[in-house]
């Protein structure tokens, strides 16, 4: 009696999640999707999918979002899994700095590096003066399709560079040695052996790249101008200042759900040719980067990170710059500081932190428990909430902060400007990133374990607790800092939802930079990298090592 007790409070559990993850996922899409297909009279209509596709203006945004991300996809793809290589397989000088500063500028917000870059390469940029002053050189634009091109790839390759090194690190050196005697050696090793054991991590790094350069909304607001991408419209139609078209935003909200998903079916489709399964008994050992291979190799690496940390260091360096809040005067003060406190800098830093961390706190709890039941309870009910879990994953943040809007705006919820849904939207958008770690990380971990455990008098409640909680802590806590500093830099579902009382340090960074408030908005992007840094310091303390930490 007391095992069917214990099962059906699983059973339970997972009922109860199933009716959450309706209401909060499911229930918000059936929203947009009535919003699209409904007028204003109530009648069932396809006005709004016509709308869009009748004028080359709107579907160039689809165009121009696929062209900017495609290239944005491929070339950090290159860039990083050159890096990784070169890291995992060379013993580079500063290797451990490499590594630190290549997070840093993954896990900070796109937008920022928009910001810094118009500061150096704009039109009144310090670097295009120069070049202008000195040598009588214009420099082209930094604007449109180039500049979001420049800040997405900076802003990315890390990503595809930390993946790349737990794939490399799983390579078996005796594959290595077999392919050297038979020939296969140098560039050729890597294409045919390296680069297809690593094939199905390859996916998963252009599949996350991918999906966060297409969602990216702040990055072609600030430098795109005349380059209008799919994120941006949605954000016009919904929140425009030439009025506002709630059923044609739902339906390009629609249509970008409808892309993404496909994109989602198209990669987990091709990793399931590339499945496996491989374990580096013998881990690849680092040689020397030696010689004028080892010294490209790290011109290449810190050429890298400059160019990816830079400017976040730069808008730091602006932030003690003394300005009359717009303009940039000559000498250093603590003015900008001074005037951020008059911008609600109090507000935004204890916001970010509070919401932050109640955010997170409920991503773990239920993060948990999903993964166990993914991993350990297997059934349809669960299966349906994993799919559910990921819905989020593939849809664009101002898609989702639309969504909630529409789902839990009027009555009997209206919790629109509420505390209630800026915390709703970061838990939605940001537990697939956890759920994923934490069943990672449980799928390694036999069964047998727990069964030894409820063989010696534990209950099963006891035993998930205190034996399979702890054993997954590692993935856990990789899934919570990722879900943690995604958070802290929320943009473009935040843009929707937020207003003066629930503005974050995010939000006032770009209201700042888009009233041209440039030296107020680079003093709280300067609090939001520290911020960031904390964490990530915390983050390696406790896990003790850099390299821990999974994407």
């Amino acid at each position: 009696m007391g095992k069917r007790n214990k099962f059906e409070l699983w059973t339970v559990i997972s009922i109860v999640l199933l009716l959450l993850f309706i209401l909060v996922l499911v229930y918000p899409m059936f929203g947009i999707l009535r919003q699209a297909v409904y007028d204003a009279d109530g009648n069932l209509t396809l006005g709004n999918f016509s709308k869009f596709f009748a004028k080359k203006y709107y579907t160039n945004t689809i165009l121009n979002s696929f062209k900017s991300t495609i290239c944005v996809t491929v070339i950090s793809l290159i860039i990083g899994t050159v890096l990784s290589y070169f890291y995992s397989f060379y013993a580079l000088k500063g290797a451990k700095l490499i590594f630190v500063v290549s997070i840093l500028c993954c896990m900070s917000a796109p937008f920022l590096g928009a910001l810094s870059w118009i500061m150096l390469l704009g039109r009144n940029g310090v670097v295009t003066k120069f070049f202008k002053t000195v040598f009588g050189i214009k420099l082209g634009s930094i604007y449109g399709f180039k500049g979001i091109l420049l800040v997405q790839c900076l802003k990315y390759y890390p990503l595809v560079f930390i993946y790349m090194n737990g794939a490399f690190r799983n390579v078996d050196n005796t594959l290595l040695e077999a392919s050297a005697n038979m020939g296969c050696t140098g560039v050729k090793r890597f294409f045919k052996i390296i680069l297809q054991l690593s094939m199905p991590t390859l996916l998963a790094a252009a599949l996350m790249v991918f999906m966060q350069a297409f969602a990216d909304f702040g990055t072609p607001m600030i430098i795109g101008e005349g380059y209008r991408t799919f994120p941006v419209e949605i954000y016009s139609q919904y929140l425009g200042e030439n009025g506002r078209d709630y059923g044609f935003a739902a339906a390009i909200s629609v249509i970008a759900i409808l892309i993404t998903a496909v994109v989602f079916f198209i990669q987990q489709f091709a990793t399931n040719k590339f499945r496996f399964s491989i374990s580096a008994l013998h881990p690849v050992e680092k040689k020397k980067a030696k010689g004028a291979g080892g010294f490209f190799m790290h011109l290449y690496a810190y050429l890298l990170i400059f160019l990816g940390f830079a400017p976040n260091l730069y808008i730091i360096y602006l932030s003690f710059v003394n300005s009359d809040g717009a303009v940039f005067k000559t000498g250093f003060s603590f003015n900008n500081y001074k005037l951020a406190a008059k911008k609600l800098l109090a507000r935004s830093i204890t916001n970010t932190v509070w919401y932050g961390v109640i955010s997170l706190a409920i991503i773990i709890l239920v993060s948990v428990i999903v993964a166990y039941l993914i991993v350990r309870r297997s059934n349809p009910v669960n299966h349906a909430i994993d799919t559910m879990s990921m819905l989020p994953y593939i849809m664009p943040g101002a898609v989702v902060g639309i969504a909630l809007v529409m789902a839990f705006g009027a009555k009997p919820f209206a919790l629109t400007g509420t505390v209630a849904i800026m915390i709703l939207n970061f838990v939605v958008r940001r537990m697939p990133y956890t759920i994923r770690s934490a069943s990672a990380c449980l799928m390694q971990i036999s069964p047998s374990i727990e069964e030894a455990a409820i063989s010696l008098g534990a209950s099963k409640a006891k035993t998930f607790a205190w034996i399979t909680v702890p054993m997954m802590s590692s993935g856990i806590i990789s899934g919570a800092i990722l879900s943690w500093v995604a958070i802290v830099t929320e943009l473009s579902g935040s843009i929707i939802l937020y207003n003066n009382k629930t503005i974050t340090l995010t939000m006032s960074t770009y209201v700042n930079i888009n009233r041209g408030n440039y030296g107020i908005a680079c003093a709280f992007a300067a609090i939001l990298q520290v911020v960031t840094i904390i964490s990530l310091l915390i983050y390696i303390k406790i896990s003790k090592s850099e390299d821990n930490i999974s994407l």
